[in-house]
């Protein structure tokens, strides 16, 4: 891979035949070492890919700056999707992944990124896991969406969420059934986080695709 990215990589048992993949996308603060705990029961059957955010942004890494909540700095989101964009189609070619069993997992700003890449990507994801995230408006404005009507979307949020509102989730659920999207959303008694019964949720989700 000549990806900027460093991050992690697992494959499955079984790489004889094209086999589907999870990308994963963390929050402001963490790392790539975050995330991969929540779909660890694919490990066998899937390539995952987590990635890390390359701003320094203490504890741990950010994918993008924001200038205020729900307002990411245009310029670093618009570089870094493209990477991100880049990152997946090479993986698709050097590991020889189904580019039609392909899902991006984002929690917070991994889960802003997750959908913005479920609107833009060639070739287009089956799977969107969006966990406490939002779409930014200039991805609906100014982005060239691509059809996700064969897109299956999770989109979880936390009822009490003190990062991004509990509204965001619901706006992101019309958004993307205004799109013609398989939507599934979930809502928890719970901040901004993930709990055992999201987690529960997006595997079975997962598992569904």
């Amino acid at each position: 891979m000549k990806s900027p990215f460093t991050f992690t990589h697992t494959m499955p048992a079984n790489t004889e035949e094209k086999r589907p993949a999870l990308f994963l996308l963390h929050g402001m603060g963490s790392h790539e070492g975050d995330l991969p705990q929540l779909v660890q029961e694919f490990k066998e059957t899937h390539h995952i890919f987590s990635l890390r955010g390359p701003v320094v942004h203490e504890p741990g890494y950010a994918f993008f700056t924001i200038e205020e909540e729900g307002k990411p700095v245009r310029q670093v989101f618009d570089k870094v999707l493209v990477y991100i964009q880049s990152f997946i189609r090479e993986a698709i070619q050097e590991y020889d992944l189904d580019p039609e069993r392909l899902t991006v997992v984002g929690f917070s700003q991994g889960a802003v990124l997750a959908q913005a890449l479920g609107v833009t990507l060639i070739p287009s994801l089956h799977g969107v896991v969006a966990l406490s995230g939002y779409v930014p408006d200039f991805v609906k404005s100014e982005y060239a969406i691509q059809s996700v009507e064969n897109q299956h979307v999770f989109i979880s949020h936390g009822d009490y969420d003190y990062v991004i509102p509990s509204q965001s989730g619901v706006e992101s659920k019309e958004y993307f059934e205004s799109l013609g999207a398989d939507v599934t959303f979930k809502t928890y008694n719970d901040g901004h986080g993930v709990t055992p019964d999201n987690q529960q949720d997006l595997v079975t989700f997962i598992r569904s695709l």
